[in-house]
Formats: structure tokens, C-alpha cells, sequence
């Protein structure tokens, strides 16, 4: 059933996919519940920043890996 529909999905203009996707990922809801998980989230990642620091990306750097993502 899920091929039949990606195959019709498909068929459809590249606005109108992209407008089925954003109600398609908008229908899965946050990964996080409430505020407390935000923040439970936020403390855990800044305990892994200070615990290793040398995984620290710079916006620079994040960026440069997405592009290299994106290229291979």
C-alpha cells in the first residue's frame, strides 16, 4: 500500500509534493512532549558539550558537513 501511494505522490507537481510532505511530517508531532522534556533534551546536550567538548560543531562547520552530505 505505501509503494501505491509514493508512486501516486509521485505523479503530483513539486509544489504539491512538497505541501503533502509538510502535512505528512507535520502530522507526526514533536519529538518532545511538554517543556520539561525540552529542557530534560537541553541539559542532557549540554552535559555532552562539557563532558566532550571536541565534538563541538561551529554553525561554519555544521553547515560544511551538510553540504558534504548533500554532495555524495
Amino acid at each position: 500500500m505505501i509503494a501505491e501511494v509514493e508512486e501516486k505522490a509521485m505523479t503530483l507537481s513539486k509544489a504539491e509534493r512538497g505541501h503533502l510532505a509538510s502535512r505528512l511530517i507535520a502530522s507526526l508531532g514533536s519529538p518532545v512532549d511538554d517543556d520539561e522534556d525540552v529542557i530534560e533534551l537541553a541539559l542532557l546536550r549540554d552535559r555532552e558539550m562539557d563532558e566532550h567538548p571536541e565534538t563541538i560543531m561551529s554553525e561554519e562547520e555544521f553547515w560544511a558537513s551538510i553540504e558534504e552530505y548533500r554532495r555524495k
